[in-house]
This record gives structure tokens, sequence and C-alpha cells, in this order.
């Protein structure tokens, strides 16, 4: 099963600092690995004020400086990520879904605050990644529930929700769920 355009939600059962109560979506998933960024961790120190500013991009609007950066996981987190709603030509963009693109280059930084940026964005520094079959071994290990991902989850739900949201997409009160796990 491919689980690109997928939510991973960390079951109760998953006591990793890191990833405990989160919410990844999934961006990349193949026969080498998956990679995916987390969508409800934000990063209380940076602004994308700060992140314009130490890039030498200015602006003369200041829309969206107040959105919230992601910490999109522990790898390279010097690394930036944009989820967007979908809005075309950037350098090095991916459609992920109908709903969702990513960006990572700078271009699409320059257009926030004008008419060319896209109308939702969340950015995220770093990403989460596995390698070969890491990933399966950890869902059977039942750390990760998996649904289909929804955009309202990623643009337009309240970033303390969203893992209680993302949950109740498959039926599931994570807030009932045991943290008790086993097998027959």
């Amino acid at each position: 099963m491919n689980l690109q355009n997928h939510f991973l939600i960390a079951t109760p059962t998953l006591l990793d600092t890191y990833f405990r109560k989160s919410v990844i979506y999934v961006c990349e998933h193949n026969e080498k690995g998956a990679m995916g960024l987390i969508i409800n961790r934000p990063i209380e120190q940076i602004s994308i004020y700060n992140i314009l500013k130490n890039l030498n991009i200015k602006h003369e609007k200041e829309y969206m400086f107040n959105q919230p950066i992601f910490s999109g996981g522990p790898v390279a987190e010097a690394h930036g990520f944009i989820l967007h709603s979908p809005k075309v030509g950037f350098s090095s963009t991916l459609k992920l879904s109908e709903e969702i693109m990513i960006t990572t280059s700078k271009d699409i930084l320059e257009s926030l605050g004008t008419k060319k940026q896209p109308e939702k964005t969340l950015i995220a520094l770093g990403y989460s990644s596995w390698g070969k079959g890491q990933l399966e071994k950890e869902m059977l290990g039942n750390s990760w529930l998996i649904t289909k991902a929804d955009s309202k989850i990623i643009f337009h739900t309240p970033i303390i929700d969203r893992w209680e949201k993302a949950a109740e997409l498959i039926g599931v009160n994570i807030l009932k769920f045991s943290n008790q796990t086993g097998r027959v």
C-alpha cells in the first residue's frame, strides 16, 4: 500500500517524545522508504518574518508573518518545505494530490504577501523519514493509525485539534484509545 497523501496519526502507545501525539502528512512512500511532515508541532521561536529576514527577502506587507512555522521532523531541520494549495509557477514543486502541493524552493517564500502566493500554506523545517520497511514495522507495532489525508486538517483545523480530528476521520476517538496493545 502506498501511503503518499495519507496521515500517520501517532497512537497513545507511541511514547517517543518527538513523535508523541503527532500527525504526519506522508509526502512520499515507495520501496526505499517514506518521507513526511509533522503538521501539528509549531516551533515557538521561529516566525516567517525571521526566515524571510535571514534569506534577505523583503516584503511590503506583513501578511502571514504571524503564521506558525512547523517542525516537520528531526531530519535536515534547516531545510524548508511548504505544503500549499494548488498554485503553479514555483521551482521544485510536486503535486501530491488535487488539493495539496509541496514546494522546496526559495521562490515560493518570495511570493508570500503577493498575488502570486498560494491561498493556503504550511511551512515546515525538517522532515520525518523512514528507511526501507521501517514504517511498516512501526505500523505492525501499533505506533500509527493511517488514513487518507484531508487538506481541511492541514489548512483549516486549529493546530491543537489536528491529532484528535485526524483520528476522527477513521471513526476513532483518540482520547479514549487504549495504550495497551496485543496480538492474537
